[in-house]
């Protein structure tokens, strides 16, 4: 099962292992029993699209991302 982090208001920051269909329901506080949320951190963005149209570069992946003659994928 995957692990998520939750926050208690009195207790502070905790991990529980739930099913992911549970992920964003409130969990139990193992310290103190109260009800906690679950804590979400937004992905950060890496490149994108605009990035590599204004730097020109037309062979950039879907993440702004280009092949090098070094990488496996291009050898």
């Amino acid at each position: 099962m995957p692990v998520y982090d939750y926050e208690c208001a009195s207790c502070g920051t905790f991990e529980t292992a739930r099913r992911i269909a549970e992920r964003d329901e409130p969990a139990a506080c193992p310290l103190c029993g109260a009800t906690a949320v679950r804590v979400t951190i937004g992905a950060p963005t890496v490149g994108g699209s605009a990035n590599a149209q204004a730097s020109g570069a037309e062979d950039a992946g879907n993440y702004g991302m280009r092949h090098c003659g070094g990488c496996l994928c291009c050898g």
